[in-house]
């Protein structure tokens, strides 16, 4: 049988009426009582804080790296698009201290990568520079195949190489004409992707030879389809892009197209995504043969054209490709792949 309405009232008000009459007698208990409320207040505003302080310190990681430079960036006139860390398709600009090295290099403990490089005629000098700066700076730690393609493989040295690396050097034969030598690289490309680096590695990276790596470059880079921010129009604004503006070649792009103009000297991605590139391009390339034209840029100007119409997942800032006599250069705080000063007149002849 359930207690009465009359007896439960009457127990809460002798209750009520027992805990004033405690605290009445007894101050000193009441203050602990109060301090205790607000040694919990403040220990938990204190969690708050450190929690969305710990949260501020992860933000600032992100971004300090960028206020220097968009800092730098706010007086000079220019489109500051590349600066940012995501394009407008939502694909990351890689720019130091936006990723952790850490957690990717176990991401990629296994994958297989691939260094594609074309070194004919006179540009061969540059090759030993490239490997030597690559066993130091490209992809260490990680499984790395050189794809030398060259039309002097016997006078060759190999260099040494570290554990997990391995250099294969293939004859190819050399143009007379320099920009014939750029554009067959797209051929050449089409070929081996299709036929042989799909049983060898995962990711391929193109570069050109007549460069040095200056630091670190590593599995950050990988994705899909990424390409690199020319350095020298990573504040240009859209319509001072050299892109090819004449309708009548295959690499032509209109005005008001485009995104950046990118680099040829750095690209890649998966095999299977560099298969469809050089496909299309070297299609491209074939296209204006026939029709007795050469794109402004050739192979570069066609990159720039199937890039265009096929967004790359990834976008590399001009951190991965550098010109030391280029201005602005106080905005790059890690130049990871630079250009080597040369005579353009005399190794193109």
């Amino acid at each position: 049988m359930l207690p009465s309405r009359q007896y439960v009232i009457g127990a809460m008000v002798v209750m009520v009426l027992f805990v004033v009459s405690f605290f009445l007698y007894n101050p000193e208990s009441v203050s602990q009582f109060k301090q205790k409320i607000v040694c919990l207040q403040k220990a938990d505003d204190c969690s708050q804080k450190m929690d969305i302080c710990s949260q501020k310190v992860d933000d600032k990681s992100t971004e300090l790296a960028h206020c220097e430079r968009k800092l730098l960036v706010h007086d000079l006139n220019g489109r500051k698009a590349s600066l940012n860390v995501l394009t407008s398709w939502l694909a990351p600009i890689i720019w130091d201290g936006i990723y952790n090295l850490k957690t990717l290099n176990a991401q990629h403990k296994d994958t297989r990568i691939g260094l594609f490089v074309f070194a004919v005629k006179k540009y061969i000098r540059f090759l030993g520079p490239l490997l030597e700066t690559a066993e130091r700076f490209f992809m260490v730690g990680h499984n790395v195949t050189y794809y030398v393609f060259t039309d002097n493989v016997s006078n060759l040295v190999k260099p040494k190489m570290g554990e997990g690396r391995n250099l294969q050097l293939h004859e190819v034969s050399a143009d007379k004409r320099w920009q014939d030598v750029s554009m067959r690289r797209m051929e050449i490309l089409q070929a081996v992707t299709k036929e042989q680096m799909p049983n060898e590695i995962d990711y391929l990276v193109c570069a050109d030879v007549d460069m040095v790596f200056n630091d670190h470059m590593g599995v950050e880079i990988l994705g899909d389809l990424f390409a690199t921010i020319h350095p020298g129009y990573f504040l240009a604004d859209q319509q001072g892009f050299t892109y090819e503006r004449r309708p009548i070649s295959a690499a032509y792009i209109p005005y008001g197209e485009g995104d950046f103009y990118y680099m040829a000297a750095l690209y890649g991605g998966r095999v299977e995504e560099i298969y469809k590139l050089s496909t299309a391009c070297h299609n491209g390339i074939k296209e204006d043969k026939k029709k007795n034209i050469e794109a402004v840029w050739q192979e570069e100007s066609h990159l720039n054209r199937y890039l265009v119409y096929n967004k790359p997942t990834k976008v590399l800032s001009p951190e991965y490709i550098w010109d030391t006599n280029l201005p602005n250069g106080e905005l790059i705080k890690r130049k990871r792949f630079l250009a080597v000063h040369k005579n353009h007149e005399e190794v193109r002849n």
